[in-house]
């Protein structure tokens, strides 16, 4: 509920789909809201969505979950910061402990170590429920700095966050280690689907997406990133469900993949940055609390249920605007007049 003392900018947020989605998360035809300025999106994952309608469904997994939070130690020497990493390694159970104390779903679920100099970088990972998570880590990263500089004397306090984490920068750790939900959407698309729908083909989208996406890529130095624009269709679903909009730095550090199967196309993306939470900040500004209860994420499940359910319904949402526009990409022109014909009628 708003207080009396705020006031917020209204962004345009339209519903569109429905997208037709199956899994072990959620399998329903759902629409889904995105608020954004730019109008041609709404337009442009409708047509995914429609195309989704049109087969047995995108199919998403979570692969993974956690989010991770980087202390920074000091040690008088380097070879004082060597002997404590051991040190601090062997006793992982109790450092678990001291986190699952801070918190009724706080878990850890890894710790990394990096050293330079004399300088320790602990980058530590926790399960969160349904919840994003940064408060969370956070809090039970301050209690476990305060165990470890109360039991090793010889360590200093650096810093609650080291960079290690990678919170709301490009990076390649976040990828490779993992930070929020890390989840894959696929969709077959039969090859007269295609045509009819997209005006495309499955050898055209596949050649383009490896020459714009991984060529074009690679040539721009992108990190642990292949796609056309997953930042669009992040955002626009970021602002609509009440998440940390910064998020979609990391977010959008994804792939986006597509293949020929003798003429229908096979088009997945990746997304091993994705972090969403049903619960906390955010989340109870009246829009916010209705779009989430309209996606079924407001449901009474097992802790991290609802999360998984929008980390999903997320990453479908970017499937079916990444399609779209890369179909568009294999017409000349059509990305263009799509844009003016669609903003100028808004």
């Amino acid at each position: 509920m708003k207080r009396a003392s705020e006031t917020w900018a209204s962004i345009p947020m339209r519903s569109v789909g429905p997208l037709k989605l199956k899994g072990p998360e959620i399998e329903a035809s759902i629409k889904v809201p995105l608020a954004t300025f730019e109008t041609p999106l709404w337009p442009s994952v409708a047509r995914g969505a429609r195309v989704s309608g049109k087969t047995e469904g995108i199919a998403a997994v979570v692969c993974d979950e956690r989010m991770s939070r980087s202390i920074m130690l000091a040690a008088p020497s380097a070879e004082t910061a060597h002997n404590s990493i051991a040190a601090i390694t062997a006793r992982r159970e109790e450092i678990a402990a001291v986190a699952a104390a801070s918190s009724r779903f706080a878990r850890l679920v890894d710790m990394h170590f990096q050293q330079v100099g004399n300088l320790i970088y602990i980058r530590l990972e926790f399960s969160t429920g349904d919840a994003a998570g940064h408060n969370m880590a956070t809090k039970a990263a301050d209690e476990i700095m305060a165990w470890l500089t109360d039991r090793y004397p010889a360590l200093e306090y650096g810093s609650i966050s080291g960079n290690y984490c990678c919170d709301k920068k490009a990076s390649a750790v976040n990828g490779i280690l993992g930070r929020g939900k890390y989840v894959v959407a696929e969709l077959l698309v039969p090859e007269a689907v295609c045509r009819k729908q997209l005006r495309s083909t499955a050898k055209d989208i596949e050649t383009l997406n490896l020459r714009k996406n991984l060529i074009g890529s690679t040539l721009a130095g992108s990190i642990r990133s292949a796609n056309a624009h997953f930042a669009n269709m992040l955002l626009a679903f970021y602002l609509a469900t009440g998440q940390d909009a910064a998020n979609i730095v990391e977010g959008s550090q994804g792939i986006t993949h597509a293949e020929d199967r003798k003429g229908d196309l096979y088009f997945s993306v990746t997304l091993p940055n994705l972090i969403v939470g049903t619960v906390g900040n955010g989340k109870e500004i009246d829009f916010v609390a209705e779009n989430l209860r309209a996606l079924g994420c407001m449901e009474e499940r097992p802790s991290g249920a609802n999360s998984r359910r929008l980390a999903v319904i997320a990453a479908a949402t970017v499937l079916c605007g990444e399609l779209s526009l890369l179909a568009a990409q294999t017409n000349p022109g059509e990305l263009m007049r799509a844009h003016q014909d669609l903003e100028r009628r808004a």
